[in-house]
């Protein structure tokens, strides 16, 4: 099923023009952020709102079908951050110099599957919020 443009409106609204998982403002983003599906079709997953978020593309390809990975600390496996489910401040955390930190073990494994400290991405962040752009 294709995701309706009202759908599209609400979710981009809610995340406030923001990646849900990254933090990557809209306006920052050279292709348009997309609707993710939090919970993958082939995992049983809905075009709830309860299952949608807003992604940016880098996000939204890495994180690919997947719902859990590899926490390096824990050797354990566990399931990914859930914007829906999951306070971002509480799993989640961002230094000065652009880098992000998974504060759980969900957040560790978030951000190792998803590349989130490759060094473009590090590098953007760092300017955005030099310049007071970055949430």
């Amino acid at each position: 099923m294709k995701i309706s443009r009202e759908i599209r409106d609400v979710v981009q609204r809610r995340a406030h023009g923001v990646c849900e998982y990254c933090h990557l403002p809209q306006d920052a983003s050279v292709l348009p952020h997309q609707v993710d599906h939090i919970i993958g079709k082939q995992h049983h997953g809905t075009d709830d709102l309860d299952n949608l978020c807003l992604c940016c593309i880098r996000c939204n390809l890495k994180k690919g079908p997947n719902i859990a990975s590899l926490d390096a600390e824990t050797g354990r496996i566990v399931p990914l951050f859930h914007p829906r489910r999951h306070s971002w401040s509480e799993h989640l955390s961002l230094d000065q110099d652009g880098r992000l930190h998974g504060l759980t073990p969900e957040g560790r494994a978030t951000v190792q599957l998803m590349d989130m400290n490759d060094i473009s991405r590090v590098s953007l962040r760092a300017l955005l919020l030099r310049r007071s752009r970055y949430p």
